[in-house]
């Protein structure tokens, strides 16, 4: 019996943990033959290779991001070979069970829940024969088209639970995907708009045994690991004992990624972190989603803000782990305006990345069970995102998706930090009004519907800027300039802007900068430029600030100034240097031979 597992990934560097770990527990009795794929395959093409496995059985892994590709893949493939037995299981179908027997006639069998035992057990029938009535946890039609729906499990001993990244073929893939780990399943709290709500407790996985598995990836070639722990820091004693095996036995490379309920961690673990934790070796994921308690009351949501902030802030002010954080719009009873407020909380706190998502009504979650109560009205196919509310109109939405893309493209990829601060502090009344203000304008000019290259965003930006009329234009566009430039690692061929020095100015410029590099300063005057490679290596600009005042002291102090920007190509990264231009004005006016006769 050739049996395969599968699953379509958002993408092709995510791995699925779930068919890994079925195929643990149920080898060696059942010999199993993993394949991915992604939701951006051509459906044709998936069918075509699982069609060459020549399988008897294929399992398909669901959620809401692949259900309805998944459906036509299997639509098509049962057509090709009717006698195939199809298998569905995951988050997606383990709830309506009844709502998928009924529309999914090419479905054998849908295992409900945690599936290991489940799948198991069906197998062995497949093989044997034994009464499918008797398999707890396990969904199908008999004969004569009835639904039977058996109660599901009880929970695995996950102290017991066979490792499941021992498979040679996933070695060579290590290096280029995300790998995924769970060192618990279940989840403390009872927010209802997550299906982790739904599972009453945490248990946990054999500690030593994650921890083998932990250095068989990582001397493997594993670079990104990420715990799936639905809140890893809800054991303040085990979450302390693991990250200091981590920060112990760690290899150089290596990120780990965990999500963490921010405002139950105590001080004196942050602080442990920032003295013992190397740069860049943690990451951290919170979802904060709503600062409104009368919001979070109504979705059974415990949030100490006040805790989570004294958090992030420490983190943050550590220097040492990169922090993302998650927004949900639409939760009950929070407008527009509400919603706006949230924003400029969290981003007050100037999270390395601000994830701005929209509610998703789960299957089996309260809030979708009780979404009468707050007139919700969404999509009836995955991923069920809503499109209104009592106090939230679909036009109020499709504002807030304005937001998002020029958040991911202006804050989460920090290409011009400098701007955005001074723009958000400055120049809009908030965070939320810049963002939105930009991204209603990003959206009338559709720019979201075409690709972007790097001089492209400062372009847009700047028309915006322009169009809208704001103010202190001088300073931003010299922001403008600073951020494109120290975020270069080579010397762009043709700047974003339409050049201000003009040519035998900046050649005057360079020839008093060979003679006089100190003007410039003793680091500059240390590199000891020759002409080719200061022609060659370095761009010149002119700014209205003085570069000093503000990268020291975060001051803007109007100051025409001359900028030199210098790409060290045995270094990664820009140095930049600035010297006022009315100095070098002076300069000139006193005569050098040099500028007299060029």
């Amino acid at each position: 019996m050739n049996v395969v597992l599968t699953t379509l990934n958002a993408k092709y560097i995510h791995t699925n943990l779930a068919i890994r770990c079925l195929r643990a527990y149920v080898e060696p009795e059942h010999k199993i033959k993993m394949v991915e794929y992604t939701i951006k395959d051509p459906a044709m093409n998936i069918v075509t290779d699982l069609f060459r496995n020549n399988p008897d059985v294929i399992g398909f892994s669901c959620y809401i991001w692949n259900i309805e590709e998944t459906i036509k893949v299997i639509s098509m493939i049962k057509k090709i070979k009717p006698e195939l037995k199809i298998i569905l299981g995951g988050p997606e179908v383990s709830y309506d069970i009844s709502y998928w027997l009924d529309r999914l006639q090419d479905v054998d069998y849908i295992v409900i829940g945690e599936g290991e035992e489940t799948f198991k057990q069906l197998l062995d029938y497949m093989k044997s024969g034994d009464d499918l009535h008797s398999i707890a946890g396990l969904a199908f039609r008999t004969v004569d088209g009835k639904q039977v729906i058996n109660p599901q499990r009880n929970k695995l001993n996950l102290q017991e639970s066979p490792s499941p990244f021992r498979f040679e073929e996933d070695l060579s893939h290590l290096p280029k995907r995300v790998t995924y780990i769970e060192t618990s399943r279940g989840c403390p709290f009872s927010c209802q708009f997550c299906l982790s709500s739904i599972e009453v407790g945490v248990r946990y996985f054999n500690k030593e045994k994650v921890k083998d598995d932990i250095r068989y990836l990582m001397n493997n070639g594993a670079k990104t690991i990420k715990f799936v722990d639905r809140t890893f820091n809800i054991s303040r004693s085990y979450a302390m004992e693991m990250f200091q095996f981590l920060i112990d036995e760690h290899l150089p490379g290596t990120v780990f990624q965990f999500e963490i309920t921010a405002d139950i961690m105590r001080p004196e673990v942050i602080q442990f972190l920032n003295d013992n934790a190397p740069k860049g070796l943690f990451r951290f994921e919170i979802g904060v989603q709503s600062t409104n308690d009368s919001t979070n009351e109504l979705v059974m949501r415990k949030q100490n803000f006040q805790k989570l902030t004294r958090t992030v802030t420490m983190v943050k002010e550590g220097g040492k782990i990169d922090q993302h954080l998650d927004l949900i719009a639409g939760l009950p009873e929070e407008d527009y305006n509400s919603f706006k407020n949230t924003f400029n909380d969290v981003f007050a706190m100037r999270p390395e990345e601000l994830q701005l998502g929209f509610l998703k009504m789960l299957r089996g979650t309260g809030l979708r069970i009780r979404a009468n109560e707050h007139n919700y009205v969404y999509m009836d196919h995955s991923p069920y995102e809503i499109l209104k509310n009592n106090v939230l109109t679909f036009e109020e939405i499709s504002k807030i998706k304005q937001v998002e893309d020029v958040l991911e493209k202006y804050w989460n990829d920090h290409r011009m930090d400098l701007t955005v601060e001074y723009l958000v502090t400055e120049v809009f009344p908030t965070p939320f009004d810049f963002f939105q203000d930009f991204g209603s304008f990003w959206d009338e000019k559709g720019w979201g519907r075409i690709g972007h290259q790097l001089e492209d965003l400062f372009l847009r930006l700047w028309t915006f800027l322009n169009e809208t009329k704001q103010t202190q234009l001088d300073v931003i566009v010299s922001l403008m300039k600073i951020d494109y430039l120290r975020n270069q690692k080579y010397k762009p061929r043709k700047p974003w802007w339409n050049e201000v020095l003009v040519k035998d100015e900046r050649s005057i410029y360079y020839r008093l900068l060979l003679e006089q590099p100190s003007l410039l300063g003793p680091d500059f005057s240390a590199l000891q430029l020759q002409e080719k490679e200061l022609y060659k290596h370095t761009v010149l600009e002119s700014i209205s600030i003085d570069l000093h005042s503000y990268m020291q002291l975060g001051e803007i102090r109007k100051m025409p100034s001359i900028l030199l920007a210098y790409f060290d190509h045995q270094e990664t990264g820009t140095k930049l240097y600035s010297v006022p231009a009315q100095k070098l004005e002076e300069i000139k006016m006193v005569g050098h031979n040099y500028i007299n006769h060029p």
